[in-house]
């Protein structure tokens, strides 16, 4: 990316946190994703190379650092100090945009991969039983290999499956991405969308009651679309 040929704090921050796509790989950072398949799920339409660019600027920068991996496969990139005082920026950008130019869920908006990747990551364990519990969804009209999804809940761990685990299904959704998305987003109660009919539930009733307090609602969901 061509500098802005000025001095100023802002122009020189913007050069690295405005250029295309490092809002959102930040984002990923900021909401724990480490390793690079992680954020790749987080950011679906970028491509491999490019985020590959992205993190070596970042890090050449002294945003980000890469360092061995726990597990010992591979690396993975944490933020540095000057990394987390971006937080707060991403947040309020965050919080401006649900309030002044929240989604309002075209089709060009919605992806199954990244409603579940988000969704796994405020999934409360704690709501349901100590055992593993597996949540499988089912989203209609969707394509074969992005149909169903299983987020399976052991523990404090909550893991987001693309094929089927082998494990009992203890919570069944069938619903459409826009309905799960607006659910998600705060812009529809989950009792609505059961009721609407857009959203069935099929299992337990002591799981069922549960469910609202499990999965969560996104980060901004509580903030109110400012728009007239």
């Amino acid at each position: 990316m061509k500098g802005y040929g000025q001095y100023c704090p802002i122009a020189k921050a913007a050069e690295i946190f405005a250029e295309r796509w490092t809002p959102l790989v930040l984002r990923e950072l900021a909401a724990g994703s480490r390793h690079f398949n992680d954020l790749r799920r987080g950011v679906p339409l970028m491509s491999s190379s490019l985020l590959s660019q992205r993190l070596k600027r970042l890090e050449v920068e002294g945003v980000i650092e890469r360092r061995p991996a726990e597990t010992g496969h591979g690396g993975e990139y944490v933020l540095t100090a000057a990394g987390r005082e971006l937080e707060p920026l991403i947040r309020m950008m965050g919080d401006w945009g649900a309030r002044w130019v929240r989604s309002r869920l075209a089709a060009d908006d919605l992806d199954a991969g990244l409603l579940m990747w988000d969704m796994r990551r405020r999934v409360r364990p704690e709501q349901f039983p100590a055992r593993r519990v597996v949540v499988g969804f089912e989203f209609l009209n969707e394509v074969k290999n992005r149909r169903r999804w299983w987020l399976v809940s052991e523990g404090s761990a909550v893991d987001l499956c693309m094929t089927d685990p082998g494990y009992e299904v203890d919570l069944f959704i069938l619903t459409d991405v826009h309905t799960m998305t607006a659910v998600w987003a705060g812009d529809l109660r989950l009792g609505q969308a059961i009721a609407s009919g857009h959203l069935e539930v099929q299992g337990p009733n002591r799981l069922k009651a549960k469910l609202g307090s499990w999965f969560g609602l996104s980060p901004f969901a509580a903030i109110k679309d400012q728009r007239a």
